[in-house]
């Protein structure tokens, strides 16, 4: 494998490490991403789970801080305007129609902390009601709109990502291919065939998570072969359980059994919960790619750090 030293990874969705969740505490947070700078990691961006408008605000304003001081590339709002029957490893309390006070309200706690541009992308269910007034006042203030956790039908996130990249001049993003979404099925493609397709025209970028947990290797070589490493982001998902082991841990207001290395929500220690982020660096989700999935390492290598690159510097 490359030396990830002479290729720095991005990483546009990470939630933590080290037992530290990213928005928890400025120390913690800290740590979290000096872990994932020593796997290799050139620009990380914090992820934040659903969460109160209250604790958005403090969580955005501990990162915010990261950011001006250059330890974060940025800020990734997962939600809470997502699908409650696709929230996966999201409390379903807290989900919500978009806000747009609460958008302008996470710009100013920004802007306070002297990072105004420190909210790069905000994950939304399109067929949430609002969600066209979302996507503009995120186009207003730089902040890319990515479709994910959603239960819309292929028309819907069609149409919802050519809205966005009118609005924005920029092609989309899609959290996270696969997972928080219906499966595709040949009579009902839903996201999937709508994201797969819009790929491949150019016109969307799809974030994958190759940790060999998320996704099968065979349907990540398949994404790389439809629409090429130019429009794949391959992004770690990692979670505070990254960098330790087994055990018990939390993400948001959620608890998580971590078992063999994968993460779920504990559904009473049965461990049959939703898979609750990974436990992987993006460094370890390069390697499977290539070693266990079979992509060409050079594509591997482009969808975890130019394509990702130009989500953050468009």
């Amino acid at each position: 494998m490359t030396d990830s030293a002479v290729h720095p990874l991005v990483d546009l969705h990470c939630h933590g490490a080290l037992g530290h969740e990213f928005g928890r505490d400025t120390g913690g947070s800290r740590e979290a991403a000096a872990h994932h700078r020593a796997a290799g990691v050139g620009r990380l961006v914090g992820s934040l789970v659903s969460g109160t408008p209250d604790t958005l605000v403090g969580q955005v304003a501990t990162l915010a801080s990261l950011v001006a001081s250059g330890e974060l590339a940025g800020i990734h709002l997962e939600g809470p305007f997502l699908s409650e029957e696709r929230r996966g490893a999201h409390d379903p309390s807290v989900l919500t129609n978009p806000d747009l006070s609460l958008v302008e309200s996470l710009v100013a706690t920004c802007a306070e902390a002297g990072a105004p541009d420190a909210l790069v992308q905000w994950t939304f269910a399109p067929e949430r009601p609002g969600s066209g007034e979302l996507v503009a006042a995120l186009a207003r203030h730089g902040i890319l709109p990515a479709v994910g956790h959603t239960d819309a039908s292929a028309d819907v996130v069609s149409r919802t990502l050519v809205e966005i990249a009118d609005a924005c001049g920029r092609p989309p993003l899609v959290t996270h291919l696969f997972n928080g979404m219906p499966a595709f099925h040949h009579r009902s493609g839903g996201p999937v065939a709508a994201a797969l397709a819009s790929a491949a025209r150019g016109d969307c970028i799809v974030e994958l998570i190759a940790d060999g947990v998320h996704v099968a290797p065979e349907v990540v070589r398949m994404v790389f072969e439809t629409v090429g490493p130019e429009r794949v982001a391959l992004v770690s998902d990692a979670m505070a359980a990254t960098g330790l082991g087994d055990g018990a841990y939390t993400i948001g207001t959620l608890d998580v059994e971590v078992a063999g290395g994968v993460a779920r929500l504990a559904d009473g220690g049965s461990g049959r919960g939703s898979i609750a982020g990974s436990t992987s660096t993006l460094a370890d989700c390069v390697r499977w790619a290539v070693e266990v999935a079979g992509v060409p390492e050079a594509d591997v290598l482009t969808a975890a750090t130019t394509t990702p690159a130009s989500v953050l510097s468009p």
